[in-house]
């Protein structure tokens, strides 16, 4: 067993290397022993999405928790949302998604919910400790089947209202799981849909389905522009991450989508409390606080941030990376097609294009995420030095990594979760500052890596 799989917020490796059918099944065995002597149901949920690999890993994984004695209920082919969706509507214990999530073709995954909650940290450690003992619980559960789409489709088409305004809105699936839900959906709401790589095709045989990636859109660009489209909306590889374009074709990233919706839902809620992670731009949080809402800064990571919305009682939460999450009106997890359907609601009771409603935002230049390698040895230690350089001078969020405050703008370096690798972004009022910070924090880093290698 590889133990690099067992990561921050899920399991994820080569499906064919790294998750066989005997780590698929004592994956299972783990998690049902995880449940049971928590004292949660003995009953699970188990989606999968459209990779070659997920079926044969999906039969393996219902097996063991079958042989912990755990019942099991197959949702379908789904994108993560509905598998998050239909822990919520049944009588479980918890879920499991088998999913590779935006990562390449070949690769797979899990992502784990035990009651409504994801799993992250020590808890997807603790299931690799069982493992590694062989230490299950022995039982004989059954299994039965519960298509939740339609249930999905009911419950949206019955809470979300659009306006007067017929849109149309061109949707790129990325040849997910998205794809056999989201046009079909949205056309019952009332928008005329345009639909782009809709059929489920687990080799992703048109682009990456990665809408954080430019180069990942350019085929929805290009139909909004052909088509007229008042905007276009990009999955992910399971649907709990979109990409935002608008009716110039022109990209919106997650923070300044997090502007809109936010605008919307303080304009209902009044000091409504707001998430966002470090890497989201300053003007996110500024207009959160200036019209009267309370913003969060938080930790990256989808399990991460759904914990501090819990904790703090928000109602809206977001990543760079296009993960929304809604405790407003919704359940509080990440889903791309809820995510859509508020943003179409707020578009179609105005007649003012997607770009207007960003008319007033305050012009910033920033660089994309940057991404320097770094041994895992050392990485954290990296990120600690560069913390404490610029905390005798600079205010310094220190929440996850160090997000640094300058006159003019402010950097950020952080140790990634998933790899060896520091993950740099920087943001400021001109590009001669952006310039001078990305400097000043290249040096920085640096002259740590020195002192800890020393």
């Amino acid at each position: 067993m590889n133990p690099h799989i067992f990561r921050a917020y899920d399991i994820r490796g080569v499906a064919d290397r790294d998750l066989d059918d005997a780590l698929a099944r004592d994956l299972g065995k783990a998690f049902g022993t995880f449940v049971i002597r928590g004292g949660g149901t003995p009953n699970i949920a188990v989606g999968w999405d459209a990779r070659l690999s997920s079926e044969r890993i999906r039969d393996a994984l219902l097996a063991g928790l079958q042989a912990a004695g755990c019942d099991t209920v197959a949702v379908g082919m789904v994108p993560t949302p509905l598998l998050y969706f239909a822990t919520h509507q049944l009588d479980v214990g918890g879920g499991i998604m088998v999913t590779g999530s935006h990562n390449p073709a070949p690769d797979n995954g899990f992502k784990l919910v035990l009651g409504s909650s994801s799993l992250h940290g020590e808890q997807v450690q603790a299931l690799r400790h069982l493992i590694e003992a062989q230490d299950f619980e022995i039982g004989q559960g059954v299994g039965v089947s519960l298509p939740m789409q339609p249930r999905y489709e009911t419950w949206i088409k019955e809470n979300v209202t659009l306006g007067p305004r017929k849109l149309r809105v061109v949707i790129d699936a990325g040849n997910g799981p998205t794809g056999p839900i989201a046009p079909d959906l949205l056309t019952a709401l009332g928008c005329e849909v345009i639909p782009l790589f809709c059929e489920p095709d687990g080799r992703f045989p048109n682009h990456h389905p990665d809408p954080t990636v430019a180069e990942n859109l350019v085929d929805l660009q290009r139909e909004v522009r052909a088509t007229g489209a008042d905007l276009g909306i990009a999955y992910d590889g399971d649907g709990d991450r979109l990409g935002v374009v608008d009716e110039n074709a022109e990209i919106i990233w997650g923070d300044r989508l997090m502007i809109i919706l936010s605008r919307a839902l303080l304009a209902e809620e009044p000091g409504a409390t707001v998430v966002a992670e470090v890497k989201c731009s300053q003007t996110l949080f500024d207009d959160i606080e200036a019209r009267g809402g309370y913003a969060i800064m938080s930790r990256v990571g989808h399990s991460l941030i759904k914990a501090r919305m819990k904790d703090e009682g928000a109602l809206l939460a977001g990543e760079m990376s296009g993960h929304i999450f809604y405790k407003h009106r919704f359940f509080g997890f990440d889903d791309a097609i809820y995510a859509t359907c508020r943003l179409l609601e707020i578009l179609s009771h105005t007649e003012a294009p997607l770009s207007a409603l960003l008319a007033d935002v305050p012009a910033v230049c920033a660089t994309p995420e940057l991404r320097l390698p770094c041994p895992d040895a050392v990485k954290f230690a990296v990120v600690d030095h560069v913390c404490a350089h610029f905390s005798a001078d600079h205010d310094v969020n220190a929440i996850d990594g160090a997000r640094i405050r300058f006159g003019d703008g402010w950097g950020l370096v952080r140790a990634s979760n998933t790899g060896p690798v520091l993950v740099l972004r920087c943001e400021a009022q001109s590009e001669a500052a952006l310039a001078d910070i990305r400097g000043e924090l290249e040096r920085a880093i640096a002259r740590a890596e020195r002192e800890v290698s020393a």
